[in-house]
């Protein structure tokens, strides 16, 4: 199956509190431009922030969900002014702070 493609990975599901990382937030972010050299442009600054755990490219109100894990919000802040203020297509984004991780998988059901 890896020389498939099919398994792109195998990896192991750490607990971000326990490795210095307790923080994970949820962003919605919204561009003002979606031509697709500017979108990819978007994704790669996301691609090269470590902070950023996964990226979807979605339909909808909002252009991407990003999950971000971080040790604390001056770190998120940080995150921030480089990736969204610093990023002249970026609309504007919104935060959402976890409370608990209910559940943490990248299983596939098939």
């Amino acid at each position: 199956m890896e020389k498939d493609g099919v398994i792109s990975a195998q990896t192991a599901i750490l607990d971000p509190g326990r490795v210095g990382l307790p923080l994970t937030i949820l962003v919605e972010v919204e561009l003002k431009v979606e031509t697709g050299g500017e979108i990819d442009v978007v994704k790669q600054s996301f691609l090269e922030a470590p902070e950023i755990q996964q990226a979807y490219y979605v339909t909808g109100e909002v252009d991407f969900v990003l999950i971000v894990v971080v040790s604390d919000m001056a770190e998120y802040e940080k995150l921030t002014q480089r990736l969204f203020f610093g990023n002249e297509n970026i609309k504007k984004f919104r935060t959402f702070v976890t409370m608990d991780r209910t559940k943490a998988t990248l299983d596939v059901n098939i």
